[in-house]
């Protein structure tokens, strides 16, 4: 019977087509190959298991920007009993949006006609460089190129909402991605009004004609409003995808700060929260909101004392260079909690997030010959676990509760060490 079954996730092959003019513009270190989801079992079951076929295959493709679907579903042989052979093509089908194409010919005369007739709906918000030569290496972290260089990539983030012309039904292409890539992901209901999206594209100049600009989509987050007392919203980031080619090369990153800085920039935005987070985008969070920490000199400088802070391109010295007194502070530790609310409410950045960000920072600087200090962070970081458990401690004898605390401080301690090393 194994000899029918086959993996849904291994047989699912997704890639985004460009036209031949656009595939010309590609660097040789440039891959935009074929790849596979994450996950299938929204569409296909827990087991991710497809019954019925032999040397399955299905072929889903989009237009790289417009994101126009293809699919087609071959095998090289298959059980002919109708009641326990998996019906791919209609399962599939329940899933994608509507007009989908299966004459693969037509689709790649829709992808040439749609490289240079797509253009991203709403607001473009944010937007930074890659230099194409340089690949999914490293190299992303440096200085972004210009914009000018025939070599350059622009990326450009854009705003959309239910109300955005076209973008309903764009969004019933693209969210397919999130079944595919993020575990527990389910579609959101189009009825909600309080839905906002961005969406982050690649642009590129053709080489024989500079004048053309083609776009295509890399990823996409999903955004809810909710009230936020007494007059403000809180706006709650729900799905965040970045396609496979582009992950691990810094996408995620950019597309996180695009909505930080928006955020920023609406007065009518309090606060920025995440819904559940994995924890691949836990750390994402957690670096990116350091590095605008550190990067923000007068939080610095207030917090660690004027002349204890090296600041230099928005970050301080090695984490081994201790400070000479952390008292000269608002960091203490213990932390002055009216000031850190100040910039908490500044900064829009929500409690919890905000009170791991400063513990991380003090430990960052900690004088391991400061006993004064160090037994002022232990009490600081316990005080907050304890609120943040209490529910489940306070069921605790005392002895338990203390040897309890103590072994979360030690691994929340463990787990900051981690976290700073991904910023330096």
């Amino acid at each position: 019977m194994s000899d029918w079954t086959t993996d849904s996730n291994e047989c699912l092959s997704i890639s985004m087509a460009r036209s031949v003019e656009d595939k010309k513009t590609l660097s040789e270190d440039e891959r935009y190959e074929n790849f596979h989801p994450a996950f299938t079992y929204p569409i296909f079951g827990e087991e991710e298991k497809i019954y019925g076929y032999k040397d399955l295959i299905i072929d889903l493709k989009f237009a790289s920007g417009s994101l126009k679907q293809y699919l087609s579903v071959k095998w090289s042989d298959k059980l002919q009993s109708v009641d326990t052979v998996d019906n791919v093509d209609g399962t599939m089908r329940e899933f994608l949006s509507e007009g989908i194409e299966t004459n693969e010919d037509a689709f790649r005369s829709q992808v040439q006609e749609d490289a240079t007739s797509f253009k991203p709906s709403g607001k473009m918000i944010y937007s930074y460089t890659r230099s194409a030569s340089k690949g999914k290496g490293k190299s992303f972290a440096a200085e972004q190129p210009s914009p000018e260089d025939e070599d350059t990539v622009v990326y450009e983030v854009y705003h959309n909402t239910w109300e955005t012309p076209g973008f309903k039904e764009y969004h019933r292409k693209m969210q397919i991605f999130i079944l595919l890539y993020i575990e527990a992901g389910s579609y959101i209901n189009e009825e909600e009004d309080a839905w906002e999206f961005v969406v982050l594209y690649e642009k590129r100049k053709r080489r024989d004609s500079p004048h053309i600009l083609t776009y295509h989509f890399v990823g996409y987050s999903s955004l809810y409003n909710f009230y936020y007392f007494p007059e403000k919203v809180r706006l709650r980031l729900s799905q965040f995808v970045i396609l496979g080619p582009y992950q691990r090369s810094g996408h995620g990153s950019e597309l996180y700060k695009a909505i930080y800085q928006y955020v920023l920039s609406q007065s009518h935005m309090g606060e920025l929260t995440v819904e559940d987070p994995a924890e691949a985008f836990e750390d994402l969070r957690d670096k990116n909101d350091l590095k605008m920490l550190l990067s923000t000199k007068q939080f610095m400088e207030e917090g660690f004392g004027q002349d204890s802070h090296s600041h230099s391109g928005g970050r301080v010295g090695k984490v081994g260079k201790a400070l000479k007194s952390l008292s000269k502070g608002k960091m203490g530790p213990p932390v002055e909690k009216g000031w850190a609310e100040k910039w908490r409410v500044k900064l829009k950045i929500a409690g919890r997030q905000f009170q791991r960000l400063v513990e991380m920072l003090i430990q960052m600087h900690l004088d391991p010959l400061d006993n004064r200090g160090l037994r002022a962070y232990r009490l600081q970081v316990k005080e907050r676990l304890y609120r943040f458990n209490f529910e489940v401690l306070a069921q605790l004898e005392k002895e338990e509760r203390l040897e309890k605390l103590e072994e979360t401080f030690q691994s929340v301690r463990d787990d900051y060490g981690r976290i700073l090393k991904l910023v330096y």
